[in-house]
């Protein structure tokens, strides 16, 4: 039995953000980790990877203390290749290697790179409070969601949604492009409970043969970057067969008449020649799409990542506005919702400078190699901090971006909890604490909580959260932001009283 139960939410780039109650053996060792019955998207199930995470967490391969490097950069190093010291002398010398990077080349020299590796506001966003504070050069986030941002502007206007839970009362559900048996659990739970309480009939649209797709009524299989395709052809047949909802589109869309002439030549026989559908498959996907009132589709990013993804993604969120299905419970379109909470989390990202240069961070490798277009014109990246990312492995073109960091003339600083392939190429390693070791809050692209993560475990050895270790960089910088004198808990809460959430 556990001491006691614990609760916080998942920090992962997942679109569930789980609401987690976790098991406490002692008072610094968690054991098993739970989906929280409490919060009803969660619904008591949680993903094989968090609820194991008592393995991460007291991993005996976890950084505790800051490393320098004791000789030459190599991308096969390991823990006895770097040598521990303290922070103090840690912060010091990448606090001298930054400035001395600006006095040589100007602050867009320096480039503080992050992404997902936890998804609190607080802990993620700091880092851009201090490339603004520092004029240091901006980052434009392109390597996960930016294509379905554009689609999703584009079809809905923004990224929000039906609320997870909906599934459960939907009597179709079409998912297109994902495979929530995998990455995303909980929304199976909310798809089951309607296939065995409403009879309610499941269309899985990807070319995989998934465990999702196994479990599909039907399983439709369009070639490769075709989706824009398929939509445009079941949107002939909507308005071919009486199923368009021209009221509904009268007064809640925009260019309505000059879709209906686009789609016009786009039948289910020219999208069959592009897609590879048969035409008597994508006829009955439309006619069921088209007659059933409580269809619901979710919307995934497995179709973003082609070259046409936005259109794609574009075409089928379409879907439910000529359907007019967004005016019924169960029914609608479930992509992302990232933007049901727009919070204003200045305090901790500052102001962007449009006048300070934004490098593309999926273009890293030729940004580091020197190529002159992504660097636009501005001097070489020379010093660098990575922060919650891991590019040497997920950036694209991973042999530029590991030539680069291997340059002679490129100072790199890692906070990270394991030595990874970024971390065996740094100057200096910091320690950084998990989830369960700090305090932040979640906002979610997949569901309407806004919850909180209070900090369960004090920090293993040495390692410091993102937002303590930014706060002694940038002291030793000279940088004005004020939420790095703050702690994360202050910060949390000037944030809900900004946002009208009270205190």
């Amino acid at each position: 039995m556990p001491l006691d139960i614990a609760y916080s939410v998942c920090p992962h780039d997942c679109a569930s953000a789980c609401t987690l109650d976790i098991e406490l053996e002692s008072p610094q060792k968690i054991g098993r980790v739970h989906g929280s019955e409490a919060n009803t998207y969660t619904a008591g199930v949680v993903c094989a990877k968090v609820a194991r995470y008592a393995e991460r967490v007291h991993h005996p391969a976890r950084l505790t203390q800051p490393l320098r490097r004791k000789g030459a950069k190599s991308p096969t190093a390991t823990i006895d290749d770097f040598e521990a010291i303290s922070w103090d002398d840690a912060l010091d010398i990448v606090a001298e290697n930054y400035i001395r990077a600006a006095q040589e080349h100007g602050p867009e020299t320096v480039w503080l790179y992050n992404y997902a590796g936890t998804m609190g506001k607080v802990q993620r966003d700091g880092i851009q409070g201090l490339r603004n504070a520092m004029g240091y050069s901006r980052q434009h986030n392109t390597i996960c969601s930016s294509v379905m941002l554009a689609g999703m502007m584009a079809g809905v206007g923004a990224q929000k949604g039906c609320d997870p839970r909906e599934f459960a009362e939907a009597d179709l559900i079409v998912v297109w492009g994902s495979n929530p048996v995998y990455t995303q659990v909980n929304l199976m739970t909310h798809i089951s409970r309607a296939r065995k309480e409403r009879d309610a009939r499941l269309i899985v649209i990807d070319p995989y043969r998934t465990p999702t797709a196994r479990q599909a009524d039907v399983h439709i299989r369009p070639n490769p970057g075709t989706d824009a395709a398929l939509a445009c052809a079941v949107m002939h047949v909507l308005f071919r067969d009486g199923h368009a909802d021209r009221d509904y589109m009268a007064d809640f869309t925009n260019d309505a008449d000059a879709l209906e002439e686009h789609v016009q030549s786009r039948d289910p026989a020219w999208a069959a020649e592009i897609t590879g559908v048969p035409v008597d498959v994508i006829e009955a996907l439309a006619k069921e799409y088209g007659t059933t009132e409580r269809a619901l589709i979710r919307m995934g990013y497995g179709f973003s990542r082609s070259r046409n993804g936005a259109s794609s993604l574009h075409a089928v969120s379409c879907l439910p506005a000529v359907r007019g299905a967004w005016k019924h419970q169960g029914a609608g379109l479930y992509g992302s919702v990232g933007q049901n909470f727009s919070l204003n989390t200045s305090l901790v990202t500052g102001i962007d400078d449009p006048d300070v240069r934004r490098l593309d961070m999926s273009r890293l490798g030729p940004i580091l190699t020197g190529e002159a277009e992504p660097l636009n014109g501005a001097p070489p990246v020379t010093a660098m901090l990575v922060q919650s990312s891991n590019p040497a492995v997920v950036a694209p073109e991973s042999r530029k971006v590991r030539a680069g960091l291997l340059r002679d003339d490129m100072f790199l600083c890692v906070h990270e909890q394991f030595l990874t392939d970024t971390a065996k190429l740094a100057d200096i390693v910091l320690p950084a604490t998990t989830f369960l070791e700090h305090d932040d809050i979640y906002t979610s692209y997949g569901h309407p909580y806004l919850q909180m993560g209070a900090k369960i475990l004090d920090p293993l050895g040495e390692t410091r959260s993102n937002h303590d270790m930014l706060g002694g960089l940038a002291r030793r910088l000279g940088a004005e932001h004020r939420a790095f004198d703050m702690t994360a808990w202050e910060v949390i809460d000037e944030i809900l009283q900004t946002n009208g959430f009270g205190t």
